[in-house]
């Protein structure tokens, strides 16, 4: 079988959609991916993708009817043609990610409209699939894959392949970088799933006093500003510089503690085996939450204050250093190079 899986952003869902090449990987499938730019390095050290192509669908929106994007899609089609999928997911839902399926001239597996985010979308795929209600988004995208005949035998996303990349900018932060560390990530996608600057920093400075974990800021396009103000209430903490995906994936291995808010980082660590903490308001930890760690996960409100995190921050900690020294029986994503903590 020759698979093509489109999905083209975000970086979570980009590792959320890692099973589905995984698995089809492993049933003795051709794997090809078209996502952005901007995941590229993601999904390039990928070992069960034969090839990423990048459609630069962003460029194309600016502009629109210009020979240059004309030119693009044409050789996006041809490349596509070329690899002449027996299928192709969607794993998107959106008008783009179907037309770009469409362009393939394959069978498009899709999820129904009812739950797609453009829902008229679905008029151009194939098969549609309704997921199972209250199932983590990861089930539901491998519902996609049971659907074009893939038998799953591993559920959980693993991005670990990144660290098998070398990285001179993460060994160079970890190199100053005082042990043991938690990184903080107060940004998000959307302004209402932030958890708020100066509630992170009093959890930073709970969990340096009671453990000794020196914080970190950690922060993607669009974070700035939260960087900012996080590192002016920390003055003690260190600020992420520009990282590629792979050096923050080693900079992330490298933490005791990973907590950020339902965003992409926090799915990259979780599928690193990472010890992370998720932060959720407005979206649901059992369709969203770290899915090989689904204790990981405080669901706040306006009356969750810095304390209530912290309890589960020490609670997530001692449940990963019983499981390093052996006393648990180890979760599903692998520990690596992970250490114990005072």
């Amino acid at each position: 079988m020759k698979l093509l899986i489109v999905r083209l952003s975000s970086l979570g869902d980009v590792v959320h959609t890692l099973p589905i090449a995984s698995n089809a990987h492993r049933a003795g499938a051709r794997v090809v991916w078209v996502a952005e730019a901007a995941y590229r390095d993601l999904l390039d050290a990928d070992p069960h993708l034969e090839r990423v192509i990048v459609a630069d669908t962003k460029g194309w929106r600016r502009r629109a009817v210009s020979p240059r994007t004309i030119s693009e899609i044409a050789a996006l089609r041809r490349e596509l043609r070329a690899f002449a999928p027996d299928v192709t997911i969607d794993a998107q839902g959106l008008w783009k990610s179907a037309l770009i399926s469409r362009l393939a001239g394959a069978p498009i597996v899709g999820f129904s409209a009812l739950s797609r985010r453009e829902p008229t979308s679905a008029l151009l795929e194939h098969r549609p699939v309704w997921p199972l209600a209250g199932c983590h988004v990861v089930d539901q995208n491998l519902s996609l894959a049971e659907a074009a005949g893939i038998p799953i035998t591993d559920r959980h996303p693993d991005a670990r392949f990144l660290l098998d990349r070398p990285s001179a900018g993460a060994d160079a932060f970890l190199a100053g970088q005082p042990r043991p560390f938690a990184l903080y990530h107060p940004g998000a996608g959307r302004p209402e799933k932030t958890w708020g600057e100066e509630r992170f920093a009093a959890l930073a400075d709970a969990l340096l006093s009671s453990r000794g974990l020196a914080p970190v800021v950690s922060w993607g396009p669009g974070d700035e500003d939260r960087a900012r103000r996080l590192s002016a209430l920390l003055p003690r903490a260190r600020v992420l510089p520009p990282l590629a995906l792979p050096a923050l994936a080693h900079v992330i291995a490298g933490a005791s503690l990973v907590v950020a808010g339902d965003t992409g980082p926090l799915h990259l660590a979780d599928a690193l085996g990472a010890c992370t903490l998720g932060l959720f308001g407005p979206t649901d930890p059992l369709r969203n939450g770290p899915y090989c760690s689904p204790d990981a996960a405080v669901r706040y409100d306006a009356g969750t204050g810095p304390a209530d995190v912290a309890s589960k921050a020490l609670e997530v900690l001692a449940r990963r250093n019983r499981t390093i020294s052996g006393d648990e029986t180890p979760g599903p994503a692998a520990v690596r190079d992970a250490g114990t903590i005072p």
